[in-house]
């Protein structure tokens, strides 16, 4: 396979051909959180499978569309459904979107998931401000040889998610009546939900909610030197003396109730950068 760059500048070259405008922020929208899709002036839209090099988006609920517009007077470039390791997936292949954002001139990355909450203060339907994360994916993007035109060999993650944006959400959020919770977020490969023991052990940690996906996202934003924003969308509760089962359903309905207030808070970071 030819390097990461290579295959970079082959896919933007393909974007390049139906749209030309310089990328400011790069948006990576979750389970159940595709609704700010529509609220972009859109002037191109790709299927993942007609763009070079990018993998196929095959998790139910997830469009699988890139979307290159205008949302709030800034011109992004917006994921309609992402990608997992227990996709089948490398760590290079899921964060790929990311080298494209980045590529495009996107020097920020809005990125969100659906949760599952960890502390018992937390409720369906909330939004977590991502404050920091574990990794317990067993994977990193960055493995390999490394290409000092993306990004150095040991990138600092002293602040992975941006302590201004995450001061300038809560102001949003509080301008706007929005309850929002901040924490740490840990990712597990999936697709299985936790065990019991599990989720008392994630809680032990350090942890307040977990998934699957979104650290790999990051690190390679900040490799590139992106700022990161990140939320979390509660969706169901891991708490293990109470724990009931989990249907896709009710996953759905809860990111339903949250989804506008994010993209409220989303909306109003884009106008203030």
């Amino acid at each position: 396979m030819a390097p990461e760059f290579e295959l970079i500048q082959e896919t933007v070259d393909v974007i390049r051909k139906q749209w030309n405008k310089k990328a400011d922020a790069g948006i990576v929208l979750g389970t159940g959180l595709g609704g700010l899709a529509d609220k972009i002036q859109a002037d191109a839209v790709f299927s993942y499978e007609d763009l070079p090099n990018f993998p196929r988006s095959t998790v139910e609920l997830h469009a699988g569309k890139l979307i290159l517009g205008t949302l709030e007077g800034k011109t992004v470039v917006a994921m309609q459904g992402r990608f997992h390791l227990y996709e089948g997936y490398t760590a290079k292949q899921i964060t790929f979107p990311i080298r494209i954002m980045k590529a495009l001139g996107a020097d920020l990355l809005m990125v969100s998931n659906a949760c599952g909450g960890l502390n018992p203060q937390y409720k369906p339907g909330e939004i977590m401000l991502i404050e920091d994360h574990i990794n317990l994916l067993c994977a990193n993007p960055l493995i390999g040889e490394n290409d000092e035109r993306l990004g150095p060999r040991y990138p600092d993650m002293l602040e992975p998610y941006s302590h201004e944006l995450i001061a300038k959400a809560k102001e949003i959020a509080l301008q706007n009546g929005i309850a929002v919770q901040q924490g740490v977020y840990v990712a597990v490969p999936g697709p299985n939900l936790e065990t019991r023991a599990e989720y008392r052990f994630l809680r032990t940690i350090g942890a307040d909610v977990v998934g699957m996906s979104t650290i790999p996202e990051v690190i390679v934003a900040v490799h590139s030197g992106m700022k990161v924003i990140g939320f979390s969308i509660i969706t169901d509760m891991g708490l293990p003396d109470v724990l009931e089962p989990v249907s896709i359903d009710r996953i759905v309905a809860n990111a339903g109730l949250a989804e506008p207030k994010m993209n409220t808070i989303i909306c109003g970071l884009l106008k203030s950068f």
